[in-house]
């Protein structure tokens, strides 16, 4: 049976005047942390089916399991450099040079910080040497902290958050044209810069990397969850890069109990915006 979030829009009027066929819609082909707990892969989420937020190590096999091919990607809007979030890049370019995308119909339009392109270059030059050394001729890069995703209705603004300096940390607040406003925090702990657009977010997607078993400022603990969704009633508090195993699992950490109001997704899960404005989570399980 499916498990039904429904929440009707309060203060951005009623949304959906589509000029489109489709409606939003993000599916989470993944929701564990690095060390991808029992019952989940890695944090992987693909909006409208063609925009992909980071490239985690399973990117291929979390694509393929849940319909999707390589040459489906058009977009890529990378968060920082831990590998759990970029370490299947190569693999997905490999895949569009030899197998789905062999006749190169399909562009790929790369966001990301400066310097960030140097490392993908490194990270494919290490993976697969002399098969991947013109990703020029295959991707165009754009170092803008705020763009419009080609015709795809979205655009976003990138902000620094705060995770481990060295990776370059940031989150992006997606605006559809529809006016529906998704705040993906990236991996962060606790920050201004989040609280600081948090109240115009629709839905917020959070991640909960660290249980509360002592300070952790690079991430959220369940407690800070909980202050997130306390200081944002407006918002739905989506929890991903969860460090607990999936639902039905005895393995490892156990579900936290959360606030009825915050959903810790599972993987397959979808959050779908309708047309009259209103938005659900629907539960693969």
């Amino acid at each position: 049976m499916l498990d039904l979030y429904k929440v009707q829009k309060r203060r951005w009027g009623q949304v959906m005047d589509h000029s489109r066929n489709a409606v939003p819609r993000v599916d989470f082909l993944g929701t564990g942390n690095a060390f991808s707990p029992h019952g989940r892969m890695h944090a992987l989420a693909i909006i409208d089916g063609s925009i992909l937020i980071d490239t985690p190590p399973t990117l291929l096999t979390q694509l393929r399991r849940s319909g999707f091919s390589g040459d489906d990607i058009e977009h890529i809007l990378f968060t920082h450099w831990h590998g759990d979030h970029n370490f299947g890049f190569p693999f997905l370019m490999l895949d569009r040079k030899y197998i789905s995308n062999r006749d190169a119909k399909v562009g790929l339009d790369v966001y990301l910080r400066p310097g960030g392109r140097n490392t993908l270059g490194s990270l494919c030059r290490l993976g697969f040497p002399g098969s991947l050394e013109a990703l020029d001729q295959m991707i165009d890069w754009h170092e803008s902290e705020h763009e419009v995703i080609g015709d795809t209705g979205w655009k976003f603004y990138r902000f620094p958050v705060l995770h481990n300096p060295e990776t370059d940390p940031h989150g992006y607040e997606l605006v559809h044209e529809s006016n529906f406003r998704l705040l993906h925090c990236g991996d962060s702990g606790p920050c201004d810069e989040i609280d600081n657009r948090a109240g115009r977010a629709d839905v917020i997607i959070v991640e909960m990397g660290m249980p509360d078993i002592g300070e952790f400022p690079h991430h959220h603990r369940p407690s800070d969850v909980v202050e997130l969704a306390y200081r944002n009633p407006h918002a739905k508090i989506l929890v991903t890069h969860n460090y607990s195993s999936g639902k039905g699992f005895k393995e490892g950490f156990e579900i936290p109990n959360l606030p009825d109001t915050i959903c810790q997704l599972e993987d397959g899960d979808s959050l779908i915006i309708d047309e009259e404005g209103s938005f659900e989570i629907i539960r693969k399980n």
